[in-house]
């Protein structure tokens, strides 16, 4: 996800089963700490079948997020 409500660069990377409702949570201030306050848009999705299979992927993108 990406911050579209201020000036700074902020990204948010985490996995769900359902995009939509999570997107609105985040959206709505249910959503993740880090997310609260702020209004997000989808940048990047990615569909695995279970959570073990996402999670590398999931720590792969923090870690390019830490480096940029």
């Amino acid at each position: 996800l990406k911050c579209v409500s201020i000036s700074k660069k902020l990204t948010y990377v985490g996995y769900t089963s359902d995009l939509n409702k999570r997107l609105l949570q985040h959206n709505n201030n249910r959503g993740a700490k880090f997310t609260k306050g702020k209004k997000w848009s989808l940048i990047y999705k990615k569909k695995f079948y279970n959570k073990n299979e996402a999670i590398p992927t999931n720590i792969s993108l923090k870690m390019i997020e830490i480096l940029d």
